[in-house]
């Protein structure tokens, strides 16, 4: 036993030596003598965003191979090492795909640093956009996604995902005819991808999937009813603030999808016009959805573009929207005073009353009970999460767990329950986007919008709010939404007092209220559009935009008013 002790005390007392040798030497003035030399730097492109998997080579002159290469992190950055000797004249190269190529060459300052051992900085360098055939190829392609939405030829989803195989199928199918042809890899596409919406939707979906087994939407809609006694004017009133505050909880595609079949039904048994009660319902869901994080789907795409949270929209927009709401009211009134006025009597049958009493109950409240208490837990996660770093979409999955564990339904009910089709869409939605990114096309648009608006915040909230508005009559507003994030991310960074994230608020407005422009404007319309359809009273695109267009002014008007109020005029600073 003693020799193994005397061995392994040997070893013990050797390997402090050993690493001592092991470390670098210094000369006199303390610089290391290891012949590595690191140069570094950061890449942008002109809109001051970070340019990642360039590749970055070192050279010397009149040399064919680089003596290093490299490429950009996320964050921009590069380094690259140089071993032996340093030569008389060394060039940093850097190349990507739909920029022009970038030469730095090292002057006699840094020459002489790498020479003395210390590491380099280079000054920032900014790649200029190059227009070749990928980018009107990918442009094209987002075009022609967008024009089979709008005017319908094909399904949202399977024209997210015609876009989306058309954007491969050019990259890897041209590419060996024309390197011209590339628009990005499946692995870049994937990084266009925002998961974090994909997965906050899904765990919402399930949520949602419980909660409207119970019937308490259809007995929300009949306590509506009841509460109204028969007076229509006040029943409009009453169902615009229950769909409200519904979308602002769940979503408005949602909300109009459990709330449209029995508000045809009482808007029969009143002796009225369906589309009297069903379009202020539709306005109301895209105006009040705005008010949080969940309530529409393109303040899903905001709040995690620009890391909004929950209690972010709750604080900054809620008094828009109340101020929009309002106008929004008393349009509805007036617009229908005549479908109102011609109504019923409000007194229905008490064979009618029972049948609706009967298909608005409560089918499971043990289970309503239990989804309340989980939703209530949800939500102050919403407001109070952003303290820990939570995001919305880890609380929804939680959220959603948590009530499939407690409620115990049919878990492939449950699952089956999850719109796969909208999720397709989005994913199919986020690749086409990325396309137009990646080429330079969000560039190009940035560039002119910042040009138009200059310094002038005033002139850029105008502008963001009315143009997302206008467009998203023409253009469905999720993928316009998704297109214009770029874009606004470049003017906050650019237009002075543009950081309190006001423009992003303007995107939400616009785009949400922009849904009330036109049939095609919001998903929440269509839905809306299909279920009166299959009851005979179909919204034809025409009549949409009659009524939808003067509300979207109004709504617009007011919610542009209290955004220049809250963040130019009661806060100048921006801060």
């Amino acid at each position: 036993m003693a020799k193994p002790l005397r061995f392994y005390l040997l070893i013990i007392l050797l390997l402090p030596a050993g690493f001592l040798l092991s470390l670098p030497r210094h000369n006199a003035q303390g610089q290391t003598t290891a012949n590595t030399r690191l140069i570094s730097g950061t890449v942008y492109d002109r809109q001051g965003q970070l340019v990642a998997d360039a590749q970055v080579s070192l050279r010397a002159a009149g040399e064919a191979d680089p003596l290093a290469q490299a490429h950009t992190q996320p964050d921009g950055r590069y380094a690259l090492t140089l071993t032996g000797t340093v030569p008389d004249q060394l060039t940093v190269h850097i190349e990507r795909e739909h920029f022009q190529p970038a030469v730095v060459p090292l002057d006699a300052e840094a020459l002489q640093s790498l020479r003395a051992g210390q590491p380099i900085l280079l000054p920032d360098t900014i790649l200029q956009r190059q227009v070749t055939l990928s980018f009107w190829v990918a442009t094209l392609i987002f075009i022609a996604m967008l024009a089979l939405i709008a005017f319908g030829k094909l399904h949202n989803t399977l024209a997210a995902l015609l876009g989306m195989s058309a954007v491969f199928a050019v990259s890897y199918l041209g590419r060996p005819l024309s390197e011209e042809l590339f628009i990005f890899s499946f692995r870049g596409a994937l990084q266009y991808v925002d998961w974090n919406v994909i997965f906050l939707i899904m765990g919402m979906m399930i949520v949602i999937a419980v909660v409207e087994r119970t019937g308490v939407f259809q007995w929300l809609a009949f306590t509506a009813y009841r509460l109204s006694r028969g007076r229509i004017w006040l029943l409009v009133i009453i169902l615009m603030i229950i769909t409200g505050i519904a979308s602002a909880a769940l979503d408005n595609v949602t909300t109009m999808l459990l709330m449209t079949p029995i508000t045809v039904q009482i808007a029969l048994a009143l002796n009225i016009n369906p589309l009297a009660l069903l379009m202020p319902e539709v306005l109301a869901s895209n105006v009040a959805g705005i008010s949080t994080l969940i309530g529409t789907p393109t303040n899903i795409l905001i709040g995690s573009y620009a890391g909004l949270s929950f209690n972010d929209f709750l604080t900054n927009l809620t008094p828009g929207v109340l101020l929009a709401m309002l106008g929004l009211i008393l349009y509805c009134e007036f617009v229908y005073r005549r479908e109102l006025r011609a109504g019923g009597t409000g007194r229905v049958s008490a064979l009618l009353l029972d049948k609706l009493a009967e298909r608005a109950q409560i089918t499971e409240p043990d289970h309503l009970k239990k989804a309340g208490i989980v939703g209530a837990f949800m939500l102050i996660l919403f407001v109070a999460g952003e303290l820990i770093h939570l995001t919305p979409a880890v609380t929804a999955l939680m959220g959603a767990t948590a009530l499939l564990v407690w409620v115990k339904p049919d878990i492939e009910e449950m699952i089956e329950a999850v719109d796969w089709t909208t999720l397709v869409f989005f994913i199919g939605l986020f690749v086409v986007v990325g396309a137009i990114q990646e080429v330079g096309l969000i560039s190009f648009i940035a560039d002119g919008i910042g040009q138009l608006v200059g310094s002038s915040l005033l002139l850029a909230v105008i502008v963001v709010v009315w143009f997302s508005a206008l467009l998203s009559t023409l253009i469905a507003n999720i993928p316009f939404t998704a297109a214009m994030l770029p874009v606004i991310g470049y003017l906050t960074a650019t237009v002075p007092g543009a950081s309190s994230n006001v423009l992003f608020y303007c995107l939400s407005v616009g785009s949400a209220m922009g849904g009330n422009g036109s049939l095609i404007g919001a998903s929440a319309n269509m839905v809306t559009s299909g279920i009166a359809e299959r009851a005979g009273y179909p919204i034809t695109y025409a009549y949409f935009f009659k009524k939808g267009f003067p509300a979207l002014l109004v709504t617009v008007s007011l919610a542009t008013l209290w955004l220049i109020f809250h963040f130019l005029v009661n806060n100048p600073a921006g801060s």
